[in-house]
């Protein structure tokens, strides 16, 4: 077993906030030493609690649509590796969204695994938590991030959640699709070729 393998099993063990979890904890992550590219997302929904899959829900489609690609690539571990800002589902809050990541995780576990991730060329940094973690020089607003998204290449694009809940805001904002989604399938088919 190598340090990633060794680390990953860690994490998948980790039961550091059960008493805050409705369903108990189950930490998702996946990847390998020669992923290229890393998805770094907020925390599993309720069907990836279920299925310990990530993305294994509409947001995974739109997703896998943005990026121009199938579930078999998208889950292709030696190219394409995924973990959250929390790797457990947090729960429902009062408005019938998830609660925000539980903040033990990312700190915890993050720098743990990213430099095991040594073959990584570009992170996707999906949604304000990932996004107010990795980008210190990030604009006021998550949609004036994600619209300078070129500031922050080669290694980071920020991008909103993939949620049916955004569905409103890709139409507000149609350049995302018409100039950053282009760009994005260009870079994800280069380094997942």
């Amino acid at each position: 077993m190598n340090k990633l393998e060794t680390v990953l099993a860690e994490v998948r063990g980790c039961t550091l906030c059960t008493d805050h979890l409705p369903l108990g904890p189950r930490p998702i992550v996946r990847g390998k030493r020669s992923s290229r590219l890393l998805i770094i997302s907020q925390a599993p929904g309720t069907k990836v609690h279920v299925t310990g899959i990530s993305f294994n829900d509409r947001s995974g489609d739109r997703l896998r649509d943005w990026l121009g690609i199938d579930r078999e690539t998208f889950y292709d571990e030696a190219r394409i590796a995924i973990m959250g800002m929390g790797f457990c589902y947090p729960g429902v809050n009062g408005k019938g969204g998830d609660l925000p990541p539980r903040p033990e995780c990312a700190p915890l576990w993050h720098p743990r695994l990213l430099p095991l991730f040594a073959n990584v060329e570009l992170i996707l940094l999906i949604g304000s938590y990932a996004v107010n973690r990795y980008l210190p020089d990030r604009k006021a607003t998550l949609s004036e991030t994600v619209a300078a998204w070129r500031d922050y290449g080669p290694r980071f694009m920020p991008l909103p959640h993939p949620s049916w809940r955004n569905t409103g805001w890709l139409k507000k904002n149609p350049w995302f699709e018409h100039e950053l989604v282009p760009e994005l399938r260009k870079r994800v088919r280069k380094l997942i070729a």
